[in-house]
């Protein structure tokens, strides 16, 4: 299995050393658990559970102002 070295200061390795024993981990299970949790490219399931479950939820408030046209940019 690969392995790498992390330089930590004082108050980093704490809260590993502290989230470790929290968890019942490893220092090692414990880092890579919260790697793989933080650096993951899709959404939890549980937030894509979510998707649709408020129908009526209002996606902007329509204030009925009507907004002015932009001003006039500064050519180049």
């Amino acid at each position: 299995m690969p392995q790498i070295t992390l330089y930590l200061d004082d108050a980093t390795q704490l809260l590993v050393e502290q989230g470790a024993q929290a968890n019942g981990l490893s220092k090692s299970r414990w880092v890579s658990e919260i790697i793989r949790k933080y650096a993951a490219h899709q959404w939890p399931q549980d937030c894509l559970s979510l998707a649709g479950g408020f129908p009526d939820y209002p996606l902007r408030e329509d204030s009925g102002t009507v907004l002015s046209a932009d001003v006039t940019r500064l050519g180049f």
